[in-house]
């Protein structure tokens, strides 16, 4: 089964400050939850392009740390970019990013294309732990993106 997560939230900042943060693999450490133990192994030590090749581990389950491999697949500065999994605890994860100016910053969107490993227990396991986890992991970086751009008022 394909899932989907979609999340939009506005920066009171100009576009550039804010894809200069995102465009940075290092920060991703900073807006994920901390039980996670995110950790770049490879490939974020430079400003983002297409074709990125970026090796994580990421502690899903307690105690199972995982590889994450994704790949930048799409890149438009100040607009969008996109992040693919190669190898990782997904069947499928296709992550877009996109940036928009609006009058009181920025609108930054995400939406992600996701689907469980094996098949139908995967798809349970979806239903009644890995959307909820999801879910979490992006109300955690809702809220630490507003402590790093503040909120629109």
């Amino acid at each position: 089964m394909i899932n989907y997560l979609h999340r939009e939230q506005i920066l009171p900042a100009p576009i550039e400050k804010v894809w200069a943060y995102f465009c940075d693999p290092k920060n991703l450490d900073e807006i994920t939850p901390p039980d996670m133990k995110f950790e770049i192994v490879s490939g974020g030590d430079v400003k983002m392009y297409e074709g990125q090749i970026v090796e994580y581990r990421v502690e899903f389950v307690r105690g199972l740390r995982s590889l994450w491999l994704t790949e930048i697949a799409h890149v438009r500065e100040n607009e969008y970019f996109v992040d693919e999994q190669r190898v990782g605890p997904y069947r499928f994860w296709y992550h877009e990013h996109s940036f928009e100016s609006v009058p009181a910053g920025v609108k930054m969107t995400d939406h992600v294309t996701y689907a469980a490993p094996f098949g139908l227990i995967g798809d349970v396991v979806n239903a009644v732990w890995i959307r909820q986890r999801l879910n979490g992991i992006f109300d955690f970086r809702y809220q630490k993106i507003v402590e790093l751009f503040g909120r629109v008022k």
